[in-house]
């Protein structure tokens, strides 16, 4: 079995009601690629069963320590109801992008049994009259908790899934479970107390290379040259949650999005999403009338995973926190102001380390987090104190190749995440085969119009597309260079003329 660390319980003991803690891969499927040109509900659960068997987060189930005394762990078992994990369903007609999105934000919104292996499939048709994508299409909804993946895992267990052509079954092997011994309450106590008293020299260690981060944090701070983002406004998606969500997605083309980011160097495509995000929520939340004048910051996730820590799954990130400047109303100078501040929540992050704050996520004491996250949801504590960023803003960079499921062509892409009490609002922006899409999650009570919101990323996104446009024909212009003043002689007398000095005859 394997311990789980404690950034992956901390989604767990953070888990309430009104809080599911997984994440959701949304994919559009073209099945005219498939033999015959369909594609079985059957052929996928039998696609999924055999590969899941190869993939630990979707055979493996929590094993808890008696009295909550240590983080639960991974336990792998042979044997698992692959028909309880795949749902299938349909669409109402006449199966359009609005019905759609409301179906998957009501299946986000549901957390997941614990008592199973941490995940679900939801296959979906009737997509008929969603736009852009032809007739037959099917879409996938993939759950997983994210105390199993973060972004990154996740883009693993999305390649483990999928294949390179359309012959799914050429790649099929017969694999042998991974079965794992069930220990009994007393050995797994005496587990927790062994790494009980290996805590106190863990955190003399992690402290040890934390002393000189702190000191360069302190340098920095203290000279300006590190700049933190705090006193952030309070917004509609700073309070508590409910336990109903929203979804959306726009998708854009991602050739543009890197032309936007080459016009204004050194701008990174990680730019350009949080400059389309702050766009949006300047014009969502002025034609609320509830546009703050400091800019809105956001959470931005930092992977820190190493290769040879890819396919080990769980939870390797740190983050940063970046305004994503709301309060500028043009679109270049705010991705410009942007780029400005990524750069300076780098530095900030660099100077204490990203994996170093992640290590101090191993001392999280596993029964007073859980505790404390329902008592203050419980107490609406997000609705008294200053939040310590608005929304989050996730970048997950995915193949730029085709990928196929059960023979199906992926067309499109899309994720969603979890929101919290204080941060209500989480947009995941992902890329595949040319095309770069921002989808969002957030509180029903805090976006009633998602659709709204949709056309506002689509504005931002727009604005900033002609703006980076005009700059770059304003760069590729030739100056005109003066013509050099020819001498004047002094034999040759200047002709008296009747025109002005701006060469116009006077009437």
């Amino acid at each position: 079995m394997q311990q789980l660390t404690g950034l992956d319980a901390s989604f767990l003991y953070l888990e309430t009601a009104t809080m599911p803690m997984h994440i959701s891969g949304l994919g559009i499927y073209d099945p005219s690629t498939a033999e015959g040109g369909k594609v079985r509900f059957k052929q996928i659960v039998e696609n999924v069963r055999l590969r899941a068997l190869r993939i630990p987060a979707m055979c493996s189930t929590l094993q808890t320590v008696p009295l909550r005394w240590d983080h639960p762990y991974w336990k792998r078992g042979g044997d698992f109801d692959v028909e309880f994990h795949i749902r299938h369903l349909a669409l109402p007609q006449p199966g359009d992008w609005r019905q759609l999105c409301i179906l998957i934000a009501r299946l986000h919104s549901r957390p997941l049994d614990r008592k199973r292996p941490l995940w679900e499939m939801y296959v979906i048709e009737g997509l008929d009259k969603v736009e852009g994508y032809p007739r037959g299409c099917f879409a996938v909804l993939t759950k997983v908790h994210h105390a199993a993946v973060d972004g990154a895992s996740g883009n693993e267990l999305t390649a483990a899934l999928h294949d390179l052509h359309p012959d799914w079954q050429a790649q099929q092997e017969t694999v042998e479970p991974m079965v794992d011994r069930t220990p009994g309450n007393i050995e797994l106590l005496l587990r927790a107390q062994v790494n009980t008293l290996k805590q106190p020299f863990r955190f003399v260690d992690v402290a040890r290379h934390t002393v000189p981060g702190v000191a360069r944090l302190a340098a920095g701070m203290t000279s300006g040259r590190l700049r933190r983002v705090s006193n952030l406004p309070r917004t509609r998606f700073n309070r508590t949650v409910s336990p109903h969500r929203v979804f959306g997605a726009e998708t854009f083309d991602f050739a543009a999005v890197r032309a936007i980011k080459n016009a204004v160097p050194p701008a990174t495509v990680n730019d350009v999403a949080l400059s389309i995000c702050g766009g949006a929520l300047h014009k969502y939340l002025k034609a609320k009338d509830e546009l703050p004048e400091k800019s809105l910051a956001a959470m931005a996730p930092i992977n820190i995973r190493t290769e040879d820590k890819k396919g080990t799954g769980g939870n390797m990130v740190s983050q940063m926190t970046v305004n994503v400047r709301s309060d500028i109303e043009d679109a270049l100078q705010r991705l410009k102001a942007v780029n400005e501040g990524t750069r300076d929540a780098k530095e900030l992050t660099n100077a204490i380390g990203a994996k170093t704050m992640t290590d101090y996520t191993r001392f999280v004491p596993s029964t007073l987090t859980a505790s404390a996250a329902r008592l203050a949801s419980s107490l609406g504590l997000a609705n008294h104190i200053k939040p310590i960023y608005n929304c989050v803003v996730t970048n997950v960079p995915g193949p730029q190749e085709p990928l196929y499921f059960t023979g199906a062509r992926l067309l499109s892409n899309l994720g969603a995440g979890p929101i919290m009490d204080g941060t209500g609002l989480f947009h995941a922006i992902t890329s595949y085969c040319g095309e770069f899409a921002i989808s969002f999650v957030c509180c029903r009570e805090m976006m009633p119009d998602p659709a709204f919101y949709s056309q506002c990323l689509r504005e931002s996104f727009d604005e900033l597309k002609a703006a980076a446009l005009a700059e770059r024909r304003a760069a590729s212009k030739p100056r005109r260079k003066k013509a050099a003043a020819k001498p004047r002689t002094a034999s040759k007398p200047r002709a008296k003329s009747g025109r002005s000095a701006a060469g116009a005859t006077r009437s």
